[in-house]
């Protein structure tokens, strides 16, 4: 992609459909974790190690790379 270019993006034909994908459900997972763990007192937060959260958060935005990129059903899944 050259510097500059203008991207025409367009939704999926399907898109009614994008909470049945599982790459969907673990990005929404991903941010409802981030925001119950910030949403916590910080004496709970001190409780569990910071990298649980870093890799629970990893783990979770791998998963919905890898859903988008398996066949899902659908015409655009």
């Amino acid at each position: 992609m050259a510097f500059g270019k203008v991207i025409d993006m367009k939704l999926v034909s399907d898109w009614r459909q994008s909470l049945k994908w599982f790459s969907v459900q673990a990005m929404a997972l991903q941010g409802a974790t981030a925001a119950a763990w910030l949403a916590l007192p910080a004496e709970w937060r001190e409780t569990f190690p910071a990298e649980w959260m870093t890799a629970c958060a990893v783990l979770l935005m791998a998963l919905g790379i890898v859903g988008r990129l398996v066949d899902q059903g659908g015409s655009d899944a």
